[in-house]
């Protein structure tokens, strides 16, 4: 049974799609139905999945059954598993708040959904190059459907804005794999971690061309600073439950990343990207302070712990790259928190939505300023919670270095009390500067909304009491990419490495 489960994160959300196009565009409620089944089964598979590579197994599906490197893969390691896991509990709990609102507004939110589930889960399991572009395009294809999701001028701006920056880097992307498939005659991650030695000098220009150009796209997937423009806009205006779930868009280029260039082009670090991550930390810090909004608030604040998610990324050993990594799901759960809440924000000022200004009184005031203020601990970073503990982690890990050490400590927590300040001044402005007029809303934050805000919040506190085996876990993880023979050879061999 293991043999097959790479296969079914990709199976069952295509499926679900395919029969809720088929039999219920009309009826929200089966699509409802259907959609939570899905959810259900993709976690049940996901949590197989994490078991069966906990003990350092790598699973590899062909489809097929065509050999390495000429057929399709699925390969499944802790990293890859650990990531499906991510993806599933986070699509499900952002079911709950589709279902008070978001999805009444189309009638193809549940496939678009499922759809956006199949790209990310594809993504992270693939192993090529080729079918990491379908996967990705799979993946922007339902998001520029879920980003204009209810209409709107302002989203859908940003969403033009949004899909011309990805059709451009869809664009360099295939240029990328022509060039790496010229010069290594291959687009396998293994079977190029195996050639990449052996390409004659006169062929590693064109290898070094198109791997530059595909880290330039998968840093721009990341908004990495200075392709870090799109976000905030994009995300900020985007459907709360949208915009929650592309808090894991920006994690698939890093993933992609890593994949790409520590094995398959055999690179020992991402060393040259930490000044990138220092200046990604304080215009992600900046950009909260000067936000107009929650929503572009929270889509800054996503930039900023993208910059604390690649100082971790860019250490040269285990240690730091396992803290990036755990990091990396404190700020999917916290970026995804901070969204759901602009989102319930919206929903219930009658006038000012989520804008940072003061207002009339609304209903849920005291609950939702309450949830603000839990959720501005778990994105500053503050102590006891799990983003203390990945930023504290990442920043112990790094060598004391009177350059890197020092600058890493300076940014960060430069970051931490820019971040402090910002969502101080917009929790004030939003919760606190309201005017008592007696026309509260008819309505306040609907129960699924906060059902999936509190969630997100336990979530967190799980992730902290955890730290210990989920930074030994992912820092074994780190290892095997940083040390990928084992996986090149579940690949290229058996299917089964132990």
């Amino acid at each position: 049974m293991n043999a097959h489960l790479p296969i079914l994160p990709v199976l069952i959300p295509v499926l679900s799609a395919a029969v809720m196009v088929a039999l219920s565009r009309q009826d929200l409620v089966l699509a409802r139905v259907l959609s939570f089944i899905a959810a259900a089964a993709q976690l049940v598979v996901a949590l197989l999945l994490f078991a069966a590579t906990g003990e350092g197994e790598i699973l590899v599906y062909r489809l097929g059954d065509w050999p390495a490197p000429y057929g399709i893969a699925l390969v499944a390691d802790r990293l890859s598993a650990a990531m499906v896991l991510l993806t599933a509990i986070l699509g499900a709990v952002l079911l709950l708040h589709a279902v008070c609102a978001w999805d009444r507004r189309g009638r193809h939110f549940h496939p678009l959904f499922q759809f956006q589930l199949m790209g990310i889960y594809g993504a992270f399991l693939t192993g090529d190059f080729f079918n990491l572009f379908v996967f990705f395009e799979v993946m922007l294809i339902a998001s520029y459907g879920l980003m204009v999701h209810g209409g709107g001028a302002a989203r859908l701006t940003n969403a033009l804005q949004y899909m011309v920056v990805n059709l451009i880097a869809s664009s360099l992307f295939l240029f990328a794999v022509a060039l790496i498939y010229n010069a290594a005659g291959t687009l396998n991650f293994a079977d190029l971690a195996q050639r990449v030695p052996t390409i004659p000098s006169s062929d590693r220009g064109i290898l070094m061309a198109g791997g530059t150009l595909l880290c330039v796209v998968f840093l721009l997937k990341a908004a990495v600073v200075p392709l870090q423009f799109w976000l905030p806009g994009a995300y900020g205006y985007a459907p709360g439950v949208a915009a929650a779930l592309f808090a894991l868009l920006s994690k698939v280029g890093a993933y992609a990343l890593l994949r790409f260039a520590l094995v398959g082009l055999g690179w020992s670090s991402l060393a040259a990207l930490e000044p990138l991550a220092w200046l990604t930390l304080l215009a992600g810090a900046l950009g909260v302070l000067a936000a107009p909004s929650l929503g572009v608030l929270a889509g800054f604040a996503s930039i900023s712990s993208i910059g604390v998610l690649f100082v971790g990324l860019a250490g040269a050993d285990a240690a730091r790259l396992g803290a990036g990594l755990y990091y990396l799901v404190h700020s999917t759960l916290a970026g995804a928190a901070l969204f759901v809440l602009a989102d319930l924000v919206r929903s219930v000022r009658r006038e000012e939505g989520d804008a940072l200004v003061g207002g009339r009184e609304f209903s849920g005031r005291a609950l939702l300023g309450g949830l603000f203020f839990l959720v501005a601990i778990v994105t500053v970073g503050l102590p006891p919670l799990s983003g203390f503990v990945g930023k504290l982690a990442v920043l112990r890990s790094i060598p004391v270095t009177v350059i890197e050490g020092a600058a890493s400590w300076v940014f960060v927590l430069m970051a931490s009390f820019l971040l402090l300040l910002g969502l101080s001044r917009a929790g004030s402005r939003v919760f606190w500067k309201t005017q008592k007029d007696g026309g509260q809303a008819s309505h306040g934050p609907a129960a699924g909304g906060v059902a999936a805000l509190a969630l997100l919040l336990a979530g967190t506190v799980v992730w902290a009491l955890v730290a210990g085996p989920a930074l030994a876990y992912f820092t074994q993880a780190a290892q095997a990419l940083l040390e990928p023979g084992a996986y090149v050879q579940a690949v290229m061999g058996a299917g089964v490495y132990r």
